[in-house]
């Protein structure tokens, strides 16, 4: 065990990027096949292929799923991993040809790095001949490589996030594990102590006072301000009580895959990613919101008996794990800092 995807027989993770353009994608290969599905929860989400996981649709199984940056752009680079798996004979078949199964969501990086770079078929195909069974490099890789998180306030408080890994072996051979993209709106939190990772600066780097009140629903104090971070709820609330409006801008998405060695069916493979979702809150604030394109994949290789509800449960503790390896792993970008910054 390597706390990471790749843990997982038969998962191979590849990464390509432009460390110019500040863009990537990564690659999760599957080419045996296994057992998709999918849970998308934002309000501004970037997929492919999502509709052929859900109950009650033909295909079962998928050869690859993609992460990409670049936007709704970063799609194409979907068309260099179909290239690659066709190339080796892998995908559903159809009698006249294989047509290989990709799933795929992209997020927001266009405003770091160089917005006229593509993450483009190419870069895909890269990505498939990066691919390996390692433990797959952390933060600043792959479609982690233009993640940014804490934009509440704008680029100017923000912060750069990345790409994170995370598996945990349950018992009986049963091991899940989860890969994820972390580009927020908010901030993220290590969901164990409640302590800010990464997110929305506090302006001029200082934190500003606690408002007075009480969250709503909750006999919990308002979120107050923690070291050199505003608290993405204590913004929210403030603005609230001035009645100032509030639109997010359309920068933000988590994107990631959960995965195990458990036999599952579609609709257990489709309610474990449901489940990871709860990771996501747990390490994230606020998720899901209109400008949000959140999207978590599963995978299930079927190669342990498990029960579906074990099996979803660790997907969120796994997940959020991974979360936290994201913005623990990242680097400083120009004016961005990161975690290991203050930590």
């Amino acid at each position: 065990m390597h706390n990471a995807l790749t843990d997982i027989p038969g998962i191979r993770v590849g990464h390509a990027q432009d460390l110019d353009a500040l863009t990537g994608c990564t690659v999760i290969l599957c080419e045996a096949g296994a057992v998709g599905g999918v849970d998308q929860r934002g309000g501004a989400p970037g997929t492919r292929e999502t509709d052929l996981l859900r109950p009650m649709h033909l295909v079962e199984k998928v050869h690859a799923l993609l992460l990409a940056g670049g936007s709704a752009f970063g799609l194409d680079a979907a068309t260099g991993v179909m290239r690659y798996l066709e190339g080796r004979g892998v995908g559903y078949d159809v009698g006249v040809a294989r047509v290989p199964i990709v799933p795929a969501a992209i997020l927001f990086d266009l405003a770091i790095g160089r917005d006229d770079v593509r993450t483009d078929a190419a870069m895909g195909y890269a990505a498939c001949l990066n691919a390996s069974a390692v433990p797959p490099a952390q933060g600043n890789v792959g479609a982690g490589t233009g993640a940014t998180v804490g934009k509440l306030l704008g680029m100017a408080h923000a912060m750069k996030a990345g790409l994170g890994t995370a598996s945990i072996h349950v018992g009986g051979g049963l091991i899940v594990g989860a890969l994820v993209a972390v580009n927020a709106l908010g901030d993220v939190l290590d969901p164990n102590t409640g302590q800010i990772l990464a997110g929305v600066r506090a302006p001029h780097g200082t934190p500003p006072p606690a408002r007075p009140g009480r969250v709503s629903g909750s006999h919990s104090p308002a979120p107050a301000a923690q070291g050199p971070f505003a608290n993405a709820l204590s913004v929210l609330q403030a603005r609230a009580a001035q009645n100032t409006p509030f639109a997010p801008p359309p920068q933000n998405t988590v994107i990631g895959v959960v995965a195990t060695n458990a036999r599952l069916s579609k609709e257990h493979t489709n309610k474990v990613a449901q489940m990871a979702h709860d990771g996501l809150a747990r390490a994230i604030r606020p998720a899901h919101l209109m400008a949000d394109g959140d999207t978590i994949f599963a995978l299930a290789t079927g190669d342990v008996e498990a029960e579906v509800n074990t099996v979803g449960s660790f997907a969120a503790e796994v997940f959020a794990q991974a979360i936290v390896n994201a913005v623990r792993a990242a680097e400083a970008v120009a004016d961005l800092p990161a975690a290991r910054d203050f930590l």
